[in-house]
């Protein structure tokens, strides 16, 4: 068993910063240490950033999107586009999508995708709002920017059936996202091409 390095306080933000995704333990030792170099300048302004966040930040109950105001603000923004919605995996692909400054829709967060295999089937995403806000907001096309993954695609099937007897076109994103891809690893440019070229389910 290694010995201990430090006390247990640094190694407990060691430990918690190896939870983030891209950070393994040797990334987070050295995002630690970085921190404790810098307390006044970076660790003290982020620590009550993040006790704000906790504090503030709430799911929005029509889209699923997570902002500091219930509902959020794009499901409030009035020049949205109320014609159109679009449905993706998580928070991280709707931000990606934004930032592409593509579509100026409206959004539907379904938490996730569809995968058996990690047991998560329909009764674990936010799929029993989405056709109620279809028909409620009279949605004329609903875009499904899911990623081009297997799970991906079996959730966009299934969507697709799910609205299929409603008055709705359905369209997914195309040329641009490679089998496999995750949004919200996608470049703007790519993100963009894939919109702009979406096509029929």
């Amino acid at each position: 068993m290694p010995r201990a390095i430090a006390g247990p306080e640094i190694e407990r933000l060691i430990q918690l910063l190896a939870r983030l995704p891209g950070l393994g333990p040797r990334s987070a030792r050295r995002a630690a240490l970085h921190l404790i170099k810098r307390r006044e300048g970076l660790m003290d302004p982020l620590s009550r950033a993040m006790a704000d966040a906790l504090e503030k930040i709430v799911e929005c109950e029509i889209c699923g999107n997570v902002d500091v105001c219930n509902p959020c603000t794009v499901c409030t923004d009035a020049t949205r586009e109320k014609g159109v919605l679009v449905v993706v995996a998580d928070v991280g692909d709707l931000w990606a999508l934004e930032r592409a400054s593509v579509l100026n829709a409206r959004y539907h967060v379904l938490g996730g995708v569809l995968s058996p295999l990690d047991g998560v089937g329909p009764d674990d995403l936010n799929l029993a709002s989405l056709t109620g806000r279809v028909v409620r907001e009279d949605v004329r096309e609903v875009v499904l920017a899911l990623g081009a993954t297997v799970d991906g695609q079996t959730t966009a099937h299934y969507i697709t059936d799910l609205l299929r007897e409603l008055d709705v076109r359905v369209t997914r994103l195309a040329q641009g996202v490679p089998v496999g891809g995750e949004l919200d690893y996608l470049d703007e440019g790519t993100l963009s091409a894939a919109i702009r070229a979406r096509t029929q389910m």
